[in-house]
């Protein structure tokens, strides 16, 4: 009887037409991706991207892991649920991350460190809370059809495009000391007329700024040492345990010593209440375990095929294969050989808008450094569809897929959180995923950073939030 039951319960869950769906999109991921590699043997590398996009979509929709809601959680019900999970990614992705390392496969560049990382993080904390998830999470979400959330998606990406594109009227804005540094390291030719605000933001600071890992502070000429110790121990690791004691501390001890009616507890006792949090929900943990595990590999499997291509960005492949449309003046395109998201999305935007009419490559961000390619042929927005269909996949089997329509309040409250997200992370070079994920697993204190602001944010869009909730149950109406 129990052999039945086990092996007829995944049949059941499939035996209906969400099941059928969701077999049919594999299958046109395994067919397109065959007829793909038959073609050229190359495509291997995009189709790295798009195959760990699928298993990222898998682990978010399992475990419904957003940043957002943890930020959200945290402050507005005081749960630390979402908030334990993005740190067991945190701690079991930088193990992971620090193999990848000493194996010379590493792709990670760290972040030049400066203001703009927690002024970033604090407007893309800002936004996540009005679009009801993060980068992450809004990919995800519409995977299960939810609207809201693509609208979310497509505010991001038509926010940072014409953000990175502002033009030369901008300059108006711009430090002496940014003109200065912009034109001491000289301007491409063809850039030179239309900078504009972003544009000498990236030349005249960014690029003055420097940034490094624990492990490369240290240099003690030991590359394990410097790995686990430098990057995986202190630079992810202990900050991790750091702050779920505090979360414990905070938000679970309290009401675990309730209910299990401890009222002089030993440090046994908490140690049972901290492992209690850590496993309180079974699928966030489980997520967060598959999402450090796997964004670690995409690491390894991006090097890897790099040293076997001997090729440091994807535009030397798509050269090679007679693709040169979208790439930058450097003939290459984003590729960060791991785990990104935002980044590929202004590229989407920035394509949309070039297909209209407007001059999108006339600046550093896309016309120097990141190209607008065929969303056909982008490997990081691959990898945002492959999450897309990861996540559809496994809603269409657990019953989970419906078509969200949202109301003009939610839809008006998507587009301007994402915007915010947008531009959060134009100026964080990067989201909750690049700026701080991918960046603390390899041992880039940076991700820190963008965290706390994120944090700050998340708190003031809360309370910004309630305040509007607030007025409006008392039928009160704001005066702009």
């Amino acid at each position: 009887m129990s052999n039945t039951i086990s092996f007829g319960a995944p049949q059941r869950m499939l035996a209906h037409r969400g099941g059928y769906t969701a077999i049919g999109l594999g299958i046109a991921i395994a067919v397109i991706s065959a007829v793909m590699l038959l073609k050229d043997t190359r495509w291997i590398y995009l189709l790295v991207y798009v195959w760990f996009g699928v298993v990222y979509g898998l682990f978010l929709q399992y475990g419904r892991f957003c940043m957002a809601s943890a930020v959200r959680d945290l402050f507005a019900v005081n749960v630390p649920r979402m908030a334990v999970g993005v740190m067991i990614a945190t701690a079991l992705f930088s193990i992971i991350a620090g193999l990848v390392t000493v194996s010379g496969y590493s792709t990670f560049h760290p972040h030049p460190f400066g203001w703009h990382i927690i002024i970033g993080g604090l407007v893309f904390g800002f936004g996540i809370v009005f679009t009801g998830g993060c980068a992450s999470g809004s990919l995800y979400k519409s995977g299960e059809g939810n609207i809201g959330s693509m609208l979310v998606l497509v505010s991001i990406s038509f926010s940072q495009a014409p953000f990175a594109d502002l033009g030369s009227w901008s300059n108006r804005f711009v430090p002496e000391s940014w003109t200065a540094s912009a034109l001491e390291k000289g301007m491409p030719e063809e850039l030179s007329v239309t900078a504009g605000w972003f544009d000498q933001f990236i030349t005249g600071d960014i690029w003055d700024l420097s940034g490094g890992t624990v492990g490369q502070a240290l240099n003690s000429g030991n590359i394990w040492f410097d790995t686990f110790v430098g990057n995986t121990l202190l630079g992810a690791i202990l900050p991790t345990l750091v702050l779920l004691a505090i979360l414990y501390s905070v938000t679970y001890r309290k009401g675990y010593l309730r209910r299990n009616k401890l009222v002089a507890p030993a440090f046994a006792d908490h140690l049972r209440g901290f492992w209690a949090m850590m496993t309180a929900s079974k699928n966030t943990a489980i997520a967060g375990l598959g999402l450090g595990v796997f964004a670690g590999l995409h690491m390894w499997a991006t090097g890897a095929l790099r040293e076997h291509y001997q090729i440091f960005n994807f535009g030397e492949l798509l050269t090679s294969m007679g693709f040169n449309e979208g790439l930058s003046i450097q003939q290459t395109v984003f590729d960060p050989g791991y785990w990104y998201i935002t980044t590929q999305e202004a590229q989407l935007g920035a394509w949309v808008m070039d297909g209209m009419g407007r001059d999108v490559m006339d600046n550093v961000f896309f016309g120097l450094e990141n190209g607008i390619p065929n969303p056909l042929i982008n490997a990081p927005l691959l990898m945002s569809l492959g999450i897309i269909v990861g996540a559809a996949i496994l809603a269409l089997i657990r019953h989970e897929f419906k078509w969200k329509v949202p109301n003009l309040e939610t839809a008006t409250f998507a587009l301007v959180g994402g915007a915010l997200m947008g531009i959060g992370a134009r100026l964080g070079m990067g989201c909750n995923v690049g700026a701080f994920f991918a960046a603390v697993t390899n041992g880039d204190l940076t991700g820190w950073i963008f965290l706390a602001g994120m944090v700050l944010g998340g708190l003031l869009g809360v309370k910004a939030f309630a305040l509007w909730m607030d007025r409006k149950s008392k039928g009160d109406e704001f005066d702009f």
